[in-house]
């Protein structure tokens, strides 16, 4: 969720203006203010201050896939079955050969 979907979200759940939800967490209501507008990308601290004096918490979570180098994987879809199966021929033999060199 955008941070300021999530803001706005919780102060219009508990039911309070801007000015009070920033007087609640010790934050300027502009900076309130800016952040449900987009205007404002602040810290994590910020965020957590304020959400947490709306009843929430904030939370990391690992996103799937997020950080994968998806690249190999696309290269390798645009191999032929054929391709594909010669490669993996290849890439077994070379590890047959490097058992037996290190046996």
């Amino acid at each position: 969720m955008e941070v300021a979907t999530a803001v706005r979200s919780a102060r219009h759940e508990i039911g309070l203006s801007q000015r009070a939800l920033a007087a609640r967490a010790g934050v300027p209501q502009s900076t309130v203010a800016r952040i449900e507008s987009g205007s404002l990308d602040p810290r994590a601290g910020t965020v957590d201050r304020i959400l947490r004096a709306a009843g929430h918490e904030l939370v990391s979570q690992v996103r799937p896939g997020q950080g994968v180098d998806r690249s190999q994987i696309r290269d390798r879809l645009r191999l032929t079955p054929r391709q594909r199966i010669d490669e993996v021929v290849t890439a077994s033999r070379n590890v047959d050969r490097l058992r037996r060199r290190l046996a």
